[in-house]
């Protein structure tokens, strides 16, 4: 078993808190420009498409499609060498934001394009945001 100490702990910050926050209590946001309109993951203070930093936090449906995975066989981090053979996945909301994620049941078949749903899940304490393929 991994220790806490040696597991990579994502670093909240006043930026990212309302993130965090909401996978805390179940739910997954993600920012939205109020000026141009673009969706994105992870936090950012301005748009990355036209550099407005009138930005607001959005709830999202939690539904989305896989567009890319690897499978790792080699852990590059101690940490996740109990986890062998482990997922990295890249979901693409339904809202438009991609989020690097895992798969939580990858033996129902990772494919492009396959629909997939949000299922929080607890790590060292913390909610993190995987996906289900459904």
């Amino acid at each position: 078993m991994t220790e806490t100490s040696d597991f990579p702990l994502p670093e909240v910050t006043p930026l990212t808190a309302p993130y965090w926050q909401a996978l805390a209590a179940g739910r997954l946001v993600f920012q939205r420009c109020r000026k141009c309109g673009h969706a994105w993951l992870p936090a950012r203070s301005e748009c990355n498409a036209c550099l407005g930093d009138d930005v607001g936090w959005e709830n999202a449906s939690g539904r989305g499609r896989i567009v890319s995975w690897v499978i790792y066989h080699y852990a590059f981090n101690k940490a996740f060498r109990d986890r062998l053979p482990y997922n990295v996945a890249i979901v693409a909301l339904e809202e438009g934001p991609r989020l690097i994620t895992n798969i939580v049941n990858p033996e129902a078949g990772l494919a492009a394009d396959r629909p997939v749903e949000l299922a929080i899940g607890q790590e060292h304490g913390v909610a993190l945001a995987r996906f289900c393929v459904v």
